[in-house]
């Protein structure tokens, strides 16, 4: 019979279902490994990311998983295993990190936008994958930390994205302390836009990914590339920028099409483009 690390293996860490309407639903599949971003996960997902990219058909992402946790972060066991290494791991770790930074670069730069359904504990990488992610769904027994600190490791690339979700003194908190924070409080803070009944946060991410997927997809990609290339810039340089991007959204098909039947009083008829 085979093992249970054959079992682990032999299972895909990455489910992909696609709905009629567009959406995409990726699904962490790992449960008994917590969901954590070993080299498979890492590897699934970027796959999954980088095929979804080019697949036009797809309008908006929604991210899940399987299993009472969400995402444990970094597979440490993975990671101490490398120990016995010549350079006692550091050209791993190195590796290790600059993989889920291109993964965490490659959600913001994906053309449509990712919804993250929560529904467990999103810790440390984890709860860097939530607040990368456009937008966020939680269960109200969600949970969300960084408790690096807690193991002698600051979350040095989580605060990387909880830092741009939530102000800086909630981000330092989160931190410094390690602490568990509630789904409630998480959205009270900006990392999550809303809370849902326990066991409902995956359909109701689909429905706001299908809401999201009605509208033009290649207005989409304009905005959500706008929005965080503007983030990073000055006040001056960001309205020039947003004014330019306005300027030529206005000379777009959908634009067009939009505003006429806006003024026509009727549903819109999308090219996406």
């Amino acid at each position: 019979m085979p093992n249970l690390m054959d079992a682990v293996q032999a299972t895909p860490a990455i489910l992909r279902h696609t709905n009629a309407d567009g959406v995409t639903v990726l699904t962490l599949n790992r449960p008994e490994r917590r969901n954590s971003l070993s080299e498979a996960m890492l590897a699934g997902l970027t796959e999954s990311l980088s095929a979804i990219a080019a697949d036009r058909a797809i309008r908006v992402v929604v991210l899940a998983a399987n299993g009472p946790v969400f995402c444990a972060g970094h597979d440490l066991k993975e990671l101490t295993a490398r120990r016995s290494d010549a350079d006692r791991g550091r050209a791993y770790f190195a590796e290790i990190m600059e993989r889920c930074s291109a993964l965490m670069q490659a959600i913001v730069g994906l053309p449509q936008p990712v919804i993250a359904a929560v529904q467990g504990t999103a810790t440390a990488a984890g709860c860097q994958l939530v607040a990368t992610c456009d937008l966020a769904i939680a269960s109200a027994s969600a949970r969300f930390c960084t408790p690096g600190v807690n193991i002698g490791l600051f979350c040095s690339t989580p605060m990387v994205a909880l830092s741009r979700n939530v102000s800086a003194k909630h981000a330092m908190e989160m931190l410094l302390t390690g602490d568990a924070i509630a789904a409630e409080e998480a959205a009270g803070i900006g990392l999550v836009n809303r809370v849902v009944a326990p066991g409902s946060e995956r359909d109701e991410a689909i429905a706001l990914a299908r809401k999201i997927a009605a509208k033009s997809a290649f207005t989409l990609n304009i905005g959500k590339r706008a929005f965080y290339r503007q983030r990073e810039m000055g006040l001056g340089e960001a309205y020039r920028y947003a004014a330019a991007v306005m300027v030529e959204n206005m000379m777009t098909l959908d634009a067009e099409e939009g505003i006429g039947a806006f003024i026509e009083k009727r549903e819109p008829r999308w090219h996406h483009r």
